[in-house]
């Protein structure tokens, strides 16, 4: 099953270098294009921090985190014995989105951000929504579905 999700996960990352060539082709010129009046527009921006820009120009920092993350999770995927379809979700949205944005990082020293809502003041993209829902759903898992008598029992022989 690890293999699917890393398999999944890519496919997540190349829809999102997908998404942001399209950005860039039709929006980027355009600057902006609304899709729903008052609620939903795509803008085209250069984000080279985190969200809300914060840490603007941090490039490496972020790559070496984002790798550190993935790495992680990756282990995860392959030694984890306790997986359910939401640690699943988690591990493919995560490194998926984490591995789209850090393409755009390493070859562009910046991410593209195209989404906007109305009601959210920051800019954002789909890996974005992908590591957002991913980390949604770890937290899910982990308070829900983690094992608290095993975890326990694994502390204490140890």
């Amino acid at each position: 099953m690890a293999i699917v999700a890393l398999l999944l996960s890519l496919l997540l990352a190349a829809g999102d270098q997908l998404l942001e060539l399209l950005v860039v082709q039709y929006i980027k010129p355009v600057g902006s294009r609304t899709i729903l009046p008052g609620l939903l527009s795509l803008d085209y921006v250069e984000n080279r921090g985190a969200a809300f820009s914060m840490l603007e120009g941090q490039r490496w920092l972020f790559v070496s985190i984002t790798l550190v993350i993935c790495a992680l999770i990756v282990f995860g995927m392959f030694q984890y014995q306790n997986h359910n379809s939401f640690s699943w979700a988690a591990s493919v949205l995560i490194v998926g989105g984490g591995v789209g944005n850090l393409v755009d990082r390493v070859l562009h020293n910046y991410v593209v951000d195209y989404i906007h809502v109305s009601f959210f003041p920051a800019i954002f993209n789909f890996g974005d929504c992908c590591v957002t829902v991913g980390a949604v759903f770890l937290i899910i898992h982990i308070l829900f579905f983690v094992d608290r008598d095993h975890a326990e029992k694994v502390l204490r022989t140890k």
